[in-house]
């Protein structure tokens, strides 16, 4: 690892080790920008604080911003407090600083979707599910739970991504008919648009309650387990 790496650990969820990894931009002088847990602000802090006692991996990519570049765009966001587990977490942020892409590859292949149920009133349940529980018994229960998760994911998570490139592909075909004087397509086109950019909200709004709903879960582990 080297000044400008973006570096990761794998951190618990749930007393489940290895399941995620927090992700952070090495100043090359022992110290990491990176999103702090649990006050999810940007901060700079010592490898060891980041570490937490485990292995340091580096991300590689094929194409890059230059170290200096990569620190730079790292401290422009210091002090942020913008986290969201699904759409601004630790690992958007170091990726943003070394490709200039907001990604996080993690949260494509696994963070929580639920489908067919009320978001709103799953958070109650699931504690009362854990609680009293016995630790081996509540981690195989919530591994259960998780693979239940990823198979939302992958099936809701296309829906939302090609919502929004129907809406981006309509624009520009509303944009061409209109150069070329053919209001009728834009006017048509410009209709289409608007139905893909109600069903990407639609999606969007969901993705933000799953997103609160998890962030209260993680906060309140110890009640559950």
């Amino acid at each position: 690892m080297a000044r400008g790496d973006q570096i990761y650990v794998f951190r618990e969820f749930y007393n489940l080790e290895g399941l995620y990894e927090h992700h952070g931009i090495d100043c090359g002088d022992g110290s990491v920008i990176h999103y702090r847990k649990p006050s999810e602000i940007i901060e700079r802090t010592s490898l060891d604080t980041f570490s937490k006692g485990q292995k340091i991996h580096q991300r590689r990519y094929p194409i890059r911003y230059i170290p200096d570049t990569v620190l730079n765009r790292a401290q422009s966001r210091l002090g942020e407090k913008q986290y969201n587990l699904l759409f601004n977490n630790c690992e958007h942020f170091a990726t943003w600083c070394v490709t200039g892409v907001s990604k996080s590859q993690q949260v494509e292949n696994f963070i929580p979707l639920l489908r067919d149920i009320n978001v709103d009133t799953l958070s109650d349940p699931l504690k009362q599910a854990f609680m009293g529980t016995p630790p081996q018994d509540a981690n195989h229960l919530l591994n259960q739970v998780l693979a239940e998760i990823r198979v939302a994911w992958d099936d809701v998570h296309p829906q939302y991504k090609q919502a929004l490139d129907e809406m981006n592909s309509w624009n520009r075909v509303a944009v061409e008919a209109l150069k070329r004087n053919r209001e009728d397509l834009a006017r048509e086109a410009i209709k289409r648009k608007l139905t893909a950019k109600k069903r990407a909200t639609e999606l969007e709004e969901s993705l933000e309650k799953l997103a609160s709903m998890t962030q209260n879960l993680l906060q309140n582990q110890t009640d559950i387990s």
